[in-house]
């Protein structure tokens, strides 16, 4: 284990430093640029005053509500992820219906089609321990779901796809407020991510951290919405049959009541490396390099969102991805919670039949986030 705690501080001494900052690039790079000292050392990096060199009728319509909704409104029914509190595709603290045992799970968001103007509305409305509306569906949603906004920013990042030679498997468009958090996740995507309006924080953890997320397997469940005489409800139910997802263990941000418990469990976490903090403004993106693990919160404009496109390019199962699986492979006794279940790490590098599935694919990186309260007693 010692070998493996070196490695982090080797990692961040050799390669992204060790004052837990994302360098900043006052200009997009040139295509051999990026792809030497950030895509090929996995590195992220923040590209500023992208609305100077993107001239995107986005950065100045889109925080405009009414232009969405006039350009939106003949359009069909849009995905919108509701949760009691803004952190769906989380782990949730459940009680079992039928053995009453307290356990944990991954609880994903409910997930309904309404038309834009309705959705837009409930994000205004969300409240906390009542309902969070988030709109976001990470399928491809801005090529699908709002096409018709197609002509207002580009369909894939110029310098990006010269360097990485091919063109974005997807482009996400993501709307939201500051009650939407996302949980430690890592995807298998080079990231290209465009905040247009509002501010997004991120906490980033290279590869090489991944002892430190203790991941483990969690029973899937889901959240089920309805509203009666105006009365709304949320429940809680574990997936049939059985299916396990594994999941980052790790909440950052644990309540002043919960901290010391937290990282008693967790102390490879909280007593290791700092994480890479950084906040993405509007007009800038953050190059995400594939397999960091991340955990985002945001910030909304004076119009009360937070509105943000990415682009995802697919990574290069090349053997960066070899030397992760091994560092992953390698097994240790966790100091924390003995009930959990350790993964079991296999190699899981897709197959080329997984590889030409854009659901699969986009299985793994679905969005994310740690929940631990509900709004009634059959919520988590």
């Amino acid at each position: 284990m010692q070998e493996v705690k070196k490695l982090w501080d080797e990692v961040r001494e050799l390669s992204l430093g060790s004052n837990s900052t994302i360098e900043r690039l006052e200009s997009p790079p040139t295509p051999l640029q990026f792809l030497r000292d950030y895509v090929s050392q996995n590195k992220p990096c923040i590209i500023k005053n992208v609305s100077l060199h993107h001239q995107w009728p986005a950065f100045s319509l889109w925080p405009h509500p009414s232009y969405l909704s006039k350009t939106l409104s003949s359009s069909p029914p849009v995905s919108v992820h509701l949760s009691p509190n803004g952190r769906a595709d989380s782990l949730v603290t459940l009680t079992h219906p039928r053995s009453g045992e307290i356990s944990q799970c991954f609880a994903s968001a409910h997930v309904e089609r309404l038309p834009f103007d309705e959705a837009l509305q409930l994000v205004s409305n969300s409240k906390n321990g009542d309902v969070v509306a988030y709109l976001q569906q990470q399928n491809d949603c801005f090529r699908d779901e709002y096409s018709v906004l197609g002509s207002d920013c580009d369909e894939h990042i110029a310098w990006a796809t010269e360097a990485l030679g091919c063109y974005p498997e997807a482009v996400n468009l993501w709307i939201g407020n500051q009650l939407s958090e996302t949980s430690f996740h890592k995807d298998h995507y080079e990231n290209l991510y465009t905040v247009v309006s509002g501010q997004k924080h991120f906490l980033l953890l290279p590869p090489t951290d991944v002892h430190r997320m203790y991941i483990r397997q969690y029973p899937a469940a889901h959240y089920s919405y309805s509203r009666v005489n105006d009365v709304e409800r949320f429940t809680l139910e574990l997936e049939e049959p059985v299916r396990y997802v594994p999941w980052c263990s790790v909440n950052p941000y644990p309540s002043p009541e919960t901290r010391e418990s937290e990282m008693a469990k967790f102390p490879l976490y909280f007593n290791g490396p700092k994480p890479f903090e950084c906040t993405v403004n509007a007009g800038e993106i953050l190059y995400l390099p594939s397999m960091w693990f991340h955990h985002v919160r945001q910030s909304p404009d004076d119009n009360g969102y937070t509105i943000a496109l990415n682009y995802w390019y697919d990574m290069q199962f090349d053997i960066k991805y070899a030397y992760f699986n091994f560092l992953q492979s390698l097994h240790f006794k966790a100091p924390c919670d003995p009930t959990l279940l350790e993964i079991d790490y296999e190699d899981s590098r897709p197959n080329a039949s997984i590889c030409n599935s854009r659901e699969k694919l986009f299985a793994d990186a679905s969005s994310l986030n740690e929940l631990e309260t509900t709004k009634d007693s059959e919520d988590a």
